[in-house]
C-alpha cells in the first residue's frame, strides 16, 4: 500500500489584506472590524489608565489639603514590641499621645509609635479637621507610584471590555454570514405550479393526459 506523503501548510499572514479569490467580503468586513477593535481597546485603555492615574492623585493632593501634622507627646510608656497576631504589621506600636488642636483645646488620641517610646516623647501624628488622629497622607514618591499602580490596573481592564464588544459584535457577524439561505419565493411558486400542472396531466379523465406506455392522447 502507497503511503501519501505528508502534506505540508504554511500559514499566510494578513491573508484578509491581500487580494486573493479566496477572499470574501465577509473576510474584509471581520478584518476592519478587527483592527478597529484593537484601536478602540487600545485608546480606551491608554485614556482610562490616564484618568485612574490623575484621579488618585487628586485624591491625594485632597488629603493632603484635609491633614495636617501637630506636634504630640506620648502619655503612656509605648511596647517594646508590636503584638502578635495584629495583621498588618508596619513595626510600630499603638500609645495614647496628647495635643493642643488649633483651637486651644487640648485632646488625646492613640496613635502608632516606635516601640519603646517612653512617656513624655514628642511625636508627630496626622490629624483630620474632626481632632481624630490619622494615618498620614501618601505625598511624594509613593503618591507617583501608587498613581501610576492604579492606573497600570485600570488601563488593561477597560481594554478587556472595550475587546470583549469588539468580539461579540465579531461573532454576530460571522453568525449572520453562515446563516443558511432563505428559498426563493418566486422558485416556490414556480416549482409548485408546475407540480400542479403535473398532477391535472396525470389526473384520470383528463382529455389532455397521455398514456405512460405509448404517448398517445388516451380516450374518455
Amino acid at each position: 500500500m502507497t503511503r501519501t506523503p505528508a502534506t505540508t501548510v504554511t500559514r499566510v499572514w494578513w491573508w484578509r489584506w491581500r487580494r486573493n479569490p479566496l477572499r470574501r467580503h465577509s473576510d474584509v468586513v471581520e478584518a476592519w472590524i478587527v483592527l478597529v477593535g484593537w484601536l478602540l481597546a487600545l485608546l480606551a485603555g491608554v485614556v482610562a489608565g490616564l484618568a485612574a492615574a490623575r484621579t488618585s492623585e487628586s485624591a491625594f493632593a485632597a488629603r493632603l489639603v484635609r491633614t495636617h501634622s501637630v506636634s504630640a507627646v506620648v502619655t503612656d510608656g509605648a511596647a517594646r514590641r508590636p503584638s502578635a497576631g495584629s495583621g498588618y504589621d508596619d513595626g510600630r506600636v499603638w500609645a495614647t499621645v496628647r495635643w493642643t488642636g488649633p483651637d486651644g483645646a487640648v485632646r488625646t488620641d492613640r496613635a502608632k509609635v516606635v516601640p519603646g517610646v517612653p512617656a513624655g516623647s514628642r511625636v508627630t501624628v496626622w490629624t483630620n479637621p474632626a481632632g481624630r488622629v490619622v494615618p498620614a497622607p501618601v505625598v511624594g514618591a509613593a503618591a507617583d507610584l501608587q498613581a501610576a499602580l492604579t492606573g497600570a490596573l485600570v488601563a488593561p481592564t477597560a481594554g478587556a471590555l472595550v475587546w470583549g464588544g469588539v468580539w461579540l459584535v465579531r461573532a454576530k457577524s460571522r453568525g449572520k454570514v453562515n446563516e443558511p439561505p432563505v428559498p426563493c419565493q418566486v422558485h416556490s411558486r414556480r416549482a409548485a405550479s408546475t407540480s400542479t400542472s403535473v398532477a391535472a396531466e396525470r389526473a384520470p379523465g383528463s382529455g389532455s393526459a397521455r398514456s405512460a406506455w405509448t404517448g398517445e392522447p388516451q380516450s374518455r
